[in-house]
Order: structure tokens, then sequence, then C-alpha cells
């Protein structure tokens, strides 16, 4: 096991330094000058196009630009932003706090509807409760998330006022972007679980355990419920991940001041030394939530074997 933790661990070094390569690549190609967006009417004096240009290393070669950014990343230093004149992590550390908040709000939004729906649809199969989750679960799927968001921003927050417009950081302004962001995941995650539940109830040890007189409910949660989740347990980890990439668009549409925001606004700017931090930390993230779910694997199967 320690093997292994290990190897991941050096495995996560190699995706993350290629993942930075790749962007500082892509960075460099994109048309425009970040110095343009900096000292606004001064930035046209060229004296002061070459300070900033000094002042930030962009006038050197790429690898060394990346050979520094490597160098101060080990030491737990992402650079400076562009506009602000601040550290990035002072400028991103709020922000990482309230995406992370909002992405954990709607991963327990997503285990507990989704969960819940395909263990009833599973259970009542081909009943109205089925049908009815199997419907709804498919409209979810369908709507874009945005137009959700627009949605319930239109009926929660403008018609019913029971919302604030502006979100402030509180419990009740994060219900509705937490929402917003989980309800795709959490009609996928009832979709899994009813398909694996269905398949696991079909299995000849369960029909070995029912035949042995156990308890349904010894049945449904020893046998089935450990087995089935498995697959679930996997999709939710790429899901979190996949959630804080998918916060750009609700914390825009609810002005959750967030990563997602940061980035976009980012980009706008070509504010480099933000779009790499924002991307290297979501990289960080996806890669080790992966380790953690394969941890789990283990956990939850004994069957599992690490290699």
């Amino acid at each position: 096991m320690g093997r292994y933790v290990i190897r991941r661990l050096g495995q996560m070094v190699v995706v993350l330094f290629g993942a930075t390569v790749i962007l500082f690549c892509c960075l460099f190609v994109l048309p425009g000058d970040p110095v343009g967006s900096l000292g606004g009417d001064k930035a046209r004096d060229p004296a002061v196009v070459e300070q900033l240009r000094e002042r930030y290393g962009l006038n050197d070669p790429l690898p060394v630009q990346y050979g520094n950014f490597v160098k101060n990343l080990a030491q737990g230093d992402l650079g400076e932003d562009y506009t602000q004149r601040r550290p990035v992590t002072e400028v991103l550390g709020p922000k990482l706090v309230n995406t992370a908040q909002l992405a954990l709000a709607a991963i327990v939004l997503d285990i507990a509807i989704g969960l819940l729906a395909g263990l009833i649809a599973a259970l009542f199969r081909y009943s109205f409760w089925d049908v009815l989750i199997t419907l709804l679960t498919t409209m979810a799927v369908g709507f874009p998330s945005f137009v959700i968001g627009m949605v319930l921003q239109k009926v929660f927050v403008i018609q019913l006022e029971w919302v604030p417009l502006i979100s402030d950081g509180t419990m009740k302004s994060l219900i509705l972007p937490a929402f917003t962001l989980a309800i795709l995941d959490a009609a996928l995650v009832a979709r899994l679980m009813r398909g694996t539940m269905l398949e696991v109830l079909r299995a000849d040890y369960v029909k070995t355990a029912v035949a042995k007189g156990l308890p349904r409910r010894t049945v449904l949660l020893k046998h089935v419920m450990r087995n089935s989740i498995i697959p679930v347990v996997t999709y939710l980890g790429i899901s979190f991940g996949s959630l804080l990439g998918g916060a750009l668009i609700t914390e825009a549409i609810f002005n959750w001041d967030g990563i997602g925001l940061a980035l976009v606004q980012a980009v706008q700017q070509q504010n480099n030394p933000i779009i790499i931090g924002v991307v290297s930390f979501g990289v960080g993230v996806f890669v080790l939530l992966n380790l953690i779910v394969d941890l789990l694997y283990a956990v939850l199967d004994p069957r599992i074997r690490l290699a």
C-alpha cells in the first residue's frame, strides 16, 4: 500500500508538470500582450512597457520563465497578480475557500439526492416512483446547468425574493448555486446507482444470501449497497474535480466570488499568473481525488488488491 501511494504521488507530480508545460505553451502562442492590460494609458509608453515586461520576466525565453515558475512553486510562490500587484496565493486564497465551500455543498447534494433517488428507483422498479425519478433525471441531464441556474434565480431571487440577488457568502445564498451545480451530477448518480443496484440484485451471491434467510436489511446494506456503490464512488471522485470546473458558469450566474469567476476575469485580462494558479490547483485536486478513490476501492471491496 505504501509503495502504491508513493508511486501515485510520483504520477501526480508528472501530471502536474505536463499540465503546466502545456498551459505555458498555450499562453505563449495566444495573441496579445499581458502588459497591455497592466498600466492603462501608461502602458502605451514603450519605456513603461519595457519596465513592466522586465519586472515580470516576460522578456525571458519560455523555458526560463517556466523554470522560474517551478522554482517559485517549490517555495509555495505562484507569482504576482498583474492587475492587483499582490501575490497570487493571497488573491486566490479566499476565492479557493468560497469555491471549495460551493463544491462541497454540491457534492453533499449529489450524494443525498442521487443515492436516495437511485435506491428508491431500484427497489421499486417499474413503479410510479421509478418512472417519476427516471423522468426527472432525464430532464435534469437534458437541460444545461446555466439554464437551470437562470430559472432558479428568476423564481427564487427575483419573484419570491427568498434568496439575496448578490451572494454574500451565507448559507442562504449558497443553496441555489450549490443546487444548480449539483443537479446534473445528482441525476447521473441516481441513474448509475439504479443500474448497478439492479445488476447486483440479480447476482448469485445476493440470491444465496436471501436463500440463507438473511434479513432483507442485511442483504441490502452488506451485499447490495456495498457492491453497488463502488462505481458511484468512482464517479463522485471524478465529479468533485469537475464541480470545481463547472463552478465557473455557476459562479458567474450567481456572482459567487470563487476561482471560477477569477479565472474568467483573468482570461479577459490575460492575467497569466492567476490562470496558471487556478489551473495548477484544479489539476492537483483532480489527481489527488483519483488517488483517494483508488484507495477507497480496497476498503469497499476486499477482492480488489493494489498491485
